[in-house]
């Protein structure tokens, strides 16, 4: 069997199968997937606070400082995890593409879509837990810049987090503006 054989007989069977329970199955593997992005905010949180107890070590009279911005960057680092859970929940709970009268071949894959499109929010977490833990390093090293550091650290965090937006932006269009695309 060749491969436009194999498409073909694959399509075919979609199109025998349920609308909604093709589109519900899809959108569990969306799922599943968008909350691979996860793995970026858990590298970067671990990192932060690995730094900062390493900060702590070194100077413990730093250790309330160290801790605050490792905290505050760790928070920040979080947020793609929060973009893929909400996108997640949306295809599970609240699925906008279940009622679509369209093509279920197109409104399944849009779901596949907009669930690998939150894997992106693996590099900001990464790169945000990455500041946080400077952040935390350079605190300890020396806490009366604090101020100046958390607000490098935050600018920083905030043009990292771009692409965990803009995968956002990517799945929520597939999910909620079909029309676009059928």
């Amino acid at each position: 069997m060749d491969v436009s054989a194999l498409i073909d007989l694959l399509i075919g069977w979609m199109e025998r199968v349920d609308k909604r329970a093709l589109i519900y199955g899809f959108s569990a593997i969306g799922a599943g997937l968008a909350m691979i992005a996860g793995i970026g905010p858990g590298i970067g949180q671990g990192y932060a606070a690995g730094k900062a107890a390493e900060s702590v070590g070194r100077n413990r009279e730093s250790s309330k400082q160290a801790t605050v911005v490792m905290l505050l960057g760790a928070a920040v680092a979080e947020t793609s995890g929060i973009f893929a859970l909400v996108v997640a929940i949306i295809m599970l709970f609240a699925n906008p593409l279940v009622g679509q009268t369209k093509a279920g071949i197109v409104l399944a894959a849009s779901a596949i879509g907009a669930g690998l499109s939150m894997i992106a929010g693996i590099g900001p977490g990464i790169g945000q837990g990455y500041a946080a833990g400077k952040g935390a390093e350079a605190v300890g090293k020396r806490p009366k810049l604090q101020s100046m550091i958390v607000r490098t650290m935050l600018l920083g965090q905030a043009v990292a987090q771009t692409t965990g937006i803009y995968a956002l932006i990517v799945a929520l269009l597939l999910l909620f503006l079909q029309e676009l695309f059928v």
